[in-house]
């Protein structure tokens, strides 16, 4: 998830080699929610919320915790690897997938359409010829483009690590997992539901909609018709969707029955169905009261970035809320913003420990700030960490 999700893990991807820490620990105890401390957290979340109640985005524990990409602080993104432990690590919703699409039409998972970052394509000789640069949202990107391969082809891939110098642990798994496709995601779902006796939820992403529709490729109605197919396209299927683009949402609002969520980014910023369209509005604007109440005209909830939440000073120290948790609740909007990380460069300044790129710093503590603001839910590569905090926070 994110253009600027994405700017900053590269930005801060620096050099480090202290380890995992014991949180790891935590992460490779049993399978099935086995880790110490999650059916605890489970019941007290649940019995908050009256989760389990109502069906749909009402069944889930407040605060929700969201696996990105899957357990990505701890496997390569996007992979069954990474899915599998987020649901033994105790989240309630996987993030499976960003979508892009293949050149024949077929929906894969990638947090990006360029995939030189996330897949041993380079070390493919027989594709050496795609490596290209395109355009993609306003910036100039070079690398191998998923739109520019048959799913045969990618299927040949497998998944690396994308941030190795914040991560080198996690490449210990490169390799190990293929691209998985959007259909076998809602699969995988179907049997992780049977096989662990509760329903998985998962959390899709239609990326960079725009552009994809320009070249023939347009994402929603191929979402649609993979969940209508499943029957998932109703209003408490266990699917929700989401994207930067609200002409997105909108258009799947048209298509499909499911939650629906309009992700925002940085205040200054423009949607990029904004600028191609010409809508001079930024993020700032959609996150103002007449913003807010638009957008509950034809989705459910905003994923904001945790800096619309509670913003930082020039130091990268957490500063006072906003008025965005009160004022989205007000027009009955959910909030699960993006997203929480254990590693020092990707905490707010206030709770780091030491410098280097790997470490872990004080993630229990920003949590618990976040969660104190009346968050619904929120994104982390790491859900042991978000589910152990959740119960601090729910008990404490």
């Amino acid at each position: 998830m994110g253009t600027q999700d994405t700017q900053e893990s590269n930005q801060h991807a620096g050099a480090g080699t202290t380890g995992r820490r014991a949180l790891l620990g935590a992460a490779v105890l049993g399978a099935a929610g086995g880790v110490l401390g999650l059916p605890g957290a489970a019941r007290a979340a649940g019995a908050r919320t009256g989760a389990g109640h109502g069906g749909g985005l009402k069944s889930l524990p407040v605060p929700t915790v969201i696996g990105h990409r899957g357990a990505s602080g701890y496997r390569p993104e996007h992979t069954f690897g990474s899915y599998q432990l987020a649901l033994d690590l105790g989240a309630d919703i996987v993030e499976a997938g960003d979508l892009v699409p293949t050149r024949d039409g077929h929906l894969v998972c990638r947090h990006e359409p360029e995939i030189g970052g996330t897949t041993n394509v380079a070390d493919h000789p027989e594709f050496a010829a795609r490596r290209t640069t395109k355009v993609l949202d306003g910036v100039s990107t070079t690398g191998w483009f998923t739109e520019d391969f048959t799913l045969a082809e990618l299927k040949t891939l497998r998944a690396v690590e994308r941030i190795p110098a914040n991560r080198p642990h996690n490449t210990l798994y490169n390799g190990r997992w293929e691209i998985p496709t959007f259909e076998e995601v809602l699969k995988w779902q179907d049997e992780q539901t049977r096989k662990r006796g509760k329903q998985v939820w998962i959390y899709p992403e239609t990326k960079h909609p725009t552009y994809f529709r320009k070249l023939g490729l347009g994402l929603e109605e191929r979402v649609a018709k993979l969940l209508h197919k499943h029957g998932k396209d109703r209003k408490n299927s266990p699917v929700i969707l989401q994207s930067f683009e609200p002409t997105s949402i909108q258009r799947l609002n048209k298509l499909v029955d499911n939650p629906l969520v309009v992700l925002l980014s940085a205040a200054d910023t423009r949607p990029w169905d904004f600028v191609e369209t010409g809508d001079p509005r930024t993020v700032a604007d959609l996150v103002t009261r007449a913003g807010l109440r638009e957008i509950a005209g034809y989705a459910q909830g905003i994923g904001p970035t945790l800096d619309l939440v509670i913003p930082k000073d020039a130091s990268g120290n957490l500063t006072r809320p906003t008025t965005l948790v009160k004022d989205a609740h007000a027009v009955g909007l959910v909030l699960h913003p993006y997203t929480m990380r254990n590693e020092n460069p990707f905490l707010p300044a206030n709770f780091r420990k030491g410098t280097d790129a790997d470490g872990y710093g004080d993630s229990f503590g920003a949590f618990r700030t976040y969660f104190a603001t009346g968050i619904d839910g929120v994104f982390t590569d790491n859900p042991d960490t978000g589910v152990l905090a959740r119960a601090d926070f729910v008990n404490g």
